[in-house]
């Protein structure tokens, strides 16, 4: 909490650092902070590895991969919120590497209240409040 409290939240983001923390805003804002960096993790860990898109805009935007992108656009952020700034902070925080996620090298996530039958396939890494990550 003290780190996010204490990152700089007034500055332009890049187009890469807005999906991600618009990630974050859309996918974990209730979430505890945990939850929030997890999903953060899963964005950072797809755009590092072979298989997924190599940034975090091609990532976000991959086709059926988020359900809050529609039509391959991400809904308005209320910029003024509370919680867009902390996603601001959040994937700041992710992006240099200067927290240790709970969801390790966490691929993939689904909320509690589904069951994808993707997630038979994968190994369960971590569940957070209201998440399930997965590799």
């Amino acid at each position: 909490r003290e780190l996010v409290a204490n990152t700089d939240t007034e500055f332009t983001l890049s187009r890469e650092m807005e999906c991600l923390a618009g990630t974050v805003y859309f996918e974990s804002r209730g979430e505890p902070l945990a939850g929030q960096l997890a999903v953060a993790q899963v964005v950072i860990n797809r755009s590092e590895s072979s298989r997924f898109p190599s940034s975090y805009c091609g990532v976000v935007y991959q086709r059926s991969q988020f359900s809050f992108v529609k039509g391959g656009k991400m809904p308005r952020i209320k910029r003024s919120s509370t919680a867009w700034k902390r996603a601001k902070a959040i994937a700041r925080i992710a992006h240099e590497g200067q927290w240790e996620s709970e969801a390790q090298d966490s691929l993939y996530f689904h909320a509690t209240y589904v069951r994808p039958s993707w997630s038979r396939k994968k190994a369960r890494r971590a569940a957070i409040n209201t998440h399930i990550f997965y590799r």
